[in-house]
């Protein structure tokens, strides 16, 4: 059943693996976080693939590891940011799991991501308006691929992820 698995997406920032680890918590399911994965298996940071990579040998990486992640069963995913950019990756989490969007505006995503230097994405003079422009071009893509969008705002971890359950199908709430 599609339900078993839970895919959340969603600007970086918006809370994916925090409001992840919750949900699996809640829900008795294991929990993955593709970029974590994708660290894991190459023995390096995200930004460190960046700089030898470039952008595209990341988005090569995660293809594998979203293939690799969403074939499980019985989890909830965050996936990167980016995740949707990627046609294949759109197909494999809305055929393969619920997704669910985590929606925040930039000058929110801004507020929570501005001390992180472990965002390659927003290494430049001016990383608001990076957000802007990531927003504008992945919003709509988050929102084809997704089965519900969850304003985010400024809401705490633990009534995010309580509005999350409420709004689940009660066959998403089933462990594996």
């Amino acid at each position: 059943m599609r339900c078993r698995n839970i895919f959340l997406v969603g600007l970086m920032g918006a809370g994916k693996t925090t409001i992840g680890k919750q949900l699996a918590r809640r829900l008795d399911k294991a929990f993955y976080d593709s970029d974590h994965e994708i660290e894991a298996r190459t023995g390096v940071r995200i930004p460190v693939i960046f700089e030898i990579e470039g952008e595209a040998g990341f988005r090569a990486r995660e293809v594998e590891a979203i293939d690799r992640l969403t074939q499980l069963d019985g989890i909830v995913l965050a996936t990167g940011g980016g995740a949707i950019l990627d046609a294949l990756n759109r197909e494999r989490l809305r055929s393969r799991g619920y997704v669910v969007y985590l929606h925040a505006q930039p000058e929110d995503l801004w507020q929570r991501t501005r001390h992180d230097k472990s965002r390659p994405l927003l290494r430049t003079a001016d990383p608001l308006a990076k957000l802007k422009e990531l927003y504008a071009i992945r919003d709509p893509l988050y929102r084809e691929t997704a089965d519900l969008v969850l304003e985010t705002g400024q809401q705490s971890v633990a009534s995010l992820t309580k509005e999350l359950l409420l709004s689940l199908p009660e066959e998403c709430k089933r462990s594996a």
